[in-house]
């Protein structure tokens, strides 16, 4: 009981350092448990909602396919279940806006893509249509409605029968844009409005539990020789499902990495502060010693400071987390995804997690720091310990130079070489807040960086994507176009021994001058026909070189799964969506036809670009069309998607380098109280005495940044390593900005720490301090 009431009046003494600790664990908490609510939630969300709505595993599409057709479909091996539907575009006009949506038939009963319906009724006449929840929000449409459509430029219209979302539009596009872009569904009764006769273009597969969707996709091919088939896409390779699956991994990445990076800095803060305490008590543990009380009652005493501490930072941090941290991702997620009913709920066991390792960690610097004072004898460890011989600086046996310095400056200069552990300790803090510092601001600058790759890489005005099967080298352009070249996009396997991965083989002219391509440096290139542009998130997650062989499988059926070797030639910088690029010539030379799916064109002028839209915008072959303003809305929705957690990082990183800087400096002081009282007796005024601390900590802040540079970046490397995946490129270079402003933040805050500390040299009691405790 004793010694809980000394722990309480130590806490009570240092109630600021007490409080520095408690700030530090709450900002690993919050971070933790806001990134492990996200990561788990997400995960386990989007796992039963594919499973529930039955998220088809292939979609195969044909220019008509008829009804006993496609039930013989479900004979295939593999397949499970097969639903054919009606797939149609239609365009709505408001004002100067043009809105797509995508329209797909349902049948009455619905087993693959079932809808979650908001409001309403699934469609049952064929002049009702089940409207897109988000879609209807943007322009006021309501149940009961009438929405005219133009379909194949015949006004065709509608009454809504019910509003929803749906299992395979959980992400629409790139920037979940719903007041340009929707979908809807039509009751099967209706397709003969639209095609003149009932038949479907689409056929969705179940397949078999763990059966080989690229074989499931090939029996389909092959039994599709009758009917007139187009192409297949897999599950994976949906936009809305690949894009979903990313996010979840980088999120669980996010969880581990950056609580982990937290932690690790909390530690190291706990042990330079914990094991400075206890030595700076020894008289206290050899009177406890010599009163009787057990060695492991003493460490049990001393443990219980950082074990209150990670209990308190723990949970507050986890009740900030959930004020904070759980509504920011929900309304991050609302903008990023449409997933009805998803709820973000922090686990009240999330705190555990946070409390073990902070307690571990600071019992742990309690043990290493006071089982030598505890070995010692009490008379032993109630003794101060000898003054240390001090041999001359350096620079004293400079007498020239030694003179001119002024007496407070040599106070400064023997005091650090005097306490060299502990001055480096003191550094060591300092370092970890200025690594920490610039990993924060080079993380949110490098995510700066991949959006404005976006607008850098493609510096086209249009991008017009053809329905397939359209012969784009007999498409007649429009004029006022400066400039114009054909892409194709192929997915592809990449294949390095026995991984496999999926990717995109983009292939274009060789001079196509409205796509830019940087090397590792940053320097721009352009293609060769003598091999392939390969990705550095490819290059470096499979140690692939320029001048090595890759292996290439085009996995769309219709190329019946051919392979081949292609020579790596370059390596790009490719931050957000990358791909494979070789030239038309390159792709020829392996005995494969290209046809061009899309034109990039360049306009001659802002007023020929309106017109030469409009003239794509009437061509019936033309599926998408993207101009300018979609990259920059999408390089934005890439900073709004994930700034806040970055914000927030860096706002934490700030608050643990002030913790950490307040945390020593407290200390120092604690342990200098007999040398500045001293100073006291002599007549320096409480300014010199403050001045003489903060110019020592200047010092120490200078020595501890130039050590923390080099620190840094290796520490942003490996975090930008753990965070990259084939997927997403990082930048990995610190810009010399970024370390300025971490700089100068540092020595604010020792400045801070410093102003806020003033008060304790005031409140130095002279008598006391010189007291002798022998």
């Amino acid at each position: 009981m004793k010694l809980i009431k000394k722990l309480l009046r130590d806490i009570k003494q240092s109630i600021g350092q007490f409080l520095a600790f408690v700030l530090v664990i709450t900002i690993g908490a919050f971070f933790y448990t806001g990134l492990v609510t996200l990561s788990d939630n997400l995960s386990t969300y989007t796992k039963e909602y594919f499973h529930t709505h039955n998220l088809s595993d292939l979609n195969v599409y044909y220019d008509q396919i008829s009804k006993q057709d496609t039930s013989e479909l479900d004979e295939i091996e593999g397949t499970n279940k097969v639903e054919g539907r009606y797939t149609f575009d239609a365009t709505q006009s408001f004002g100067d806006t043009k809105a797509t949506l995508k329209i797909h038939s349902i049948p009455a009963n619905n087993i693959i893509n079932t809808p979650t319906v908001i409001e309403g009724n699934i469609p049952s006449r064929k002049d009702q249509i089940l409207l897109d929840s988000h879609y209807a929000r943007e322009h006021q449409y309501r149940v009961g409605d009438q929405i005219k459509l133009s379909v194949n430029d015949e006004d065709v219209a509608f009454t809504i029968s019910g509003l929803g979302e749906n299992v395979e539009y959980a992400k629409k596009n790139e920037t979940q844009d719903h007041k340009t872009s929707g979908f809807a569904y039509v009751a099967e009764a209706g397709i003969p409005r639209i095609a003149g006769s009932l038949y479907y273009n689409e056929v969705l597969i179940d397949a078999e539990e763990g059966y080989d969707i690229d074989r499931l996709g090939q029996n389909v091919e092959a039994q599709s020789y009758k009917n007139s088939y187009v192409s297949q896409i897999s599950k994976d390779r949906t936009f809305s499902y690949s894009q979903l699956q990313q996010t979840v991994y980088n999120n669980k990445l996010m969880s581990k990495v950056i609580p982990l990076v937290l932690f690790i800095i909390e530690a190291i803060i706990l042990f330079l502060t914990m094991s400075r305490i206890i030595d700076s008590q020894r008289n206290q543990v050899g009177i406890m010693k010599a009163l009787g009380v057990k060695s492991s009652s003493i460490m049990l005493h001393y443990m219980g400071f950082p074990v209150l501490v990670g209990i308190i930072g723990s949970i507050i941090g986890c009740i900030v987390s959930a004020i904070i941290f759980v509504p920011m991702i929900e309304t991050s997620n609302a903008r990023s995804y449409s997933l009805p009913s998803i709820a973000f709920s922090l686990s009240p066991f999330s705190v555990i997690t946070p409390i073990l390792f902070s307690s571990a960690f600071g019992m742990l610097a309690c043990y290493l720091s006071g089982i030598g004072i505890l070995r010692e004898h009490a008379a032993e460890a109630m003794r101060p310990k000898p003054p240390k011989k001090m041999k001359k600086l350096l620079i004293e046996r400079l007498p020239e130079i030694w003179r001119r310095i002024s007496y407070s400056n040599k106070l400064i200069l023997r005091n650090i070489f005097l306490n060299k552990q502990k001055a480096i300790a003191s550094s060591v803090g300092v370092v970890v807040s200025t690594v920490l510092l610039i990993t924060a601001f080079g993380t949110q600058t490098s995510l700066q960086r991949v959006a404005d790759q976006i607008e850098e890489v493609n510096t086209y005005d249009l991008k017009v994507d053809y329905t397939r099967g359209a012969e784009l080298e007999k498409v007649e352009l429009p004029t006022g176009i400066e400039s114009s070249y054909y892409q194709s996009a192929f997915p592809v396997e990449f294949v390095k021994g026995d991984d496999h991965e999926n990717a995109t083989l983009t292939v274009t002219e060789k001079d196509n001058a409205l796509i830019q391509f940087f090397d590792e440096n940053d320097n721009p290139m352009t293609l060769m026909d003598s091999g392939v542009l390969v990705p550095k998130s490819y290059a470096d997650q499979y140690k692939v070189a320029i001048g090595d062989t890759i292996r290439i499988r085009f996995t769309d059926p219709s190329f019946a799964n051919k392979t081949v070797d292609m020579k790596v030639t370059q390596i790009s910088n490719q931050y957000s969506n990358p791909s494979f690029f070789c030239s038309i010539a390159y792709l020829k030379s392996f005995g494969i036809d290209y046809n061009p799916s899309s034109i990039l064109v360049k306009a001659s002028n802002t007023a020929d670009l309106t017109s030469v839209r409009q003239f794509f915008e009437q061509d019936n072959q033309v599926d998408t069309i993207a101009d300018k303003d979609d990259l920059k809305e999408s390089a934005q929705f890439i900073l709004k998607q994930n700034s806040f957690i970055f914000i927030m990082f860096i706002i934490s990183a700030v608050i643990l380098s002030f913790g950490a800087i307040y945390t020593i400096s407290s200390i120092n002081i604690y342990e200098r109280n007999r040398e500045l009282a001293t100073l006291k007796v002599l007549g320096y005024q409480k300014n010199k005495i403050n001045r003489l601390i903060f110019s020592e900590n200047m010092i120490l802040t200078t020595f501890a940044v130039i050590i923390a540079l080099p620190i840094s970046g290796y520490m942003y490397s490996i975090i930008i390593e753990a965070l990259s995946s084939t997927h997403q490129q990082i930048p990995d270079q610190i810009n010399m900005f970024v370390m300025l402003v971490s700089i100068i933040i540092a020595f604010l805050l020792t400045t801070l720490s410093n102003l806020m500390l003033r008060r304790k040299v005031s409140r130095i009691n002279m008598i006391e301090s010189l007291k002798s405790i022998e």
